[in-house]
């Protein structure tokens, strides 16, 4: 009960949103936002060189998630390197340090059943904070449709947003 009750207290003290945006047979966008007691050039180092340090690894292909990396440059790999066995996640398509990083792929499951997706991430000062905007849009074609995916991806992409903030911050990473 304690643990339980000091898991609540973390997520509640996490200043994080998720919405689902849209959601459709053929796809749909979910937006994530945290603000953060950091700068945006802090918040945009931890996103793209310490991602192994605070991305879950329950949501790896090979359960570690210091085998992760982010290549932050036009043509760079989001990428997952575990020995012979390797994953792109998402290849990098549009960079301004700082500012947004944009990333064209399809994560975990959805790689697997041929969709595809554009992946944000945006910083901007606001009040001494920066406010951090995670817009995701994942669509293709599936028989069964993608509709139901929303919930269950909004819900992974929440939980790397509120442990990416929880790393800047220097906080227990939620689990």
């Amino acid at each position: 009960m304690i643990r339980l009750l000091a898991l609540i207290g973390v997520l509640l003290a996490i200043p994080a949103r998720a919405e689902i945006i849209d959601s459709a047979e053929r796809g749909f966008t979910v937006v994530q936002t945290a603000s953060v007691a950091a700068s945006p050039d802090r918040a945009w180092q931890a996103l793209t060189s310490e991602v192994g340090r605070w991305w879950h690894p329950e949501h790896t292909w090979f359960g570690r998630a210091d085998a992760l990396s982010i290549n932050a440059r036009a043509g760079g790999c989001f990428c997952e390197i575990s020995g012979d066995a390797q994953v792109e996640h998402a290849r990098v398509i549009f960079v301004q340090p700082g500012k947004l990083l944009r990333m064209s792929g399809a994560l975990g499951p959805m790689q697997g059943m041929g969709l595809s997706g554009l992946i944000d991430w945006q910083f901007a000062a606001k009040d001494g904070e920066t406010l951090i905007t995670l817009r995701s849009r994942f669509g293709g074609y599936a028989p069964e449709g993608l509709g139901a995916l929303a919930k269950p991806v909004d819900y992974v992409l929440g939980l790397q947003l509120k442990r990416l903030a929880a790393h800047i911050e220097g906080r227990e990473l939620p689990r």
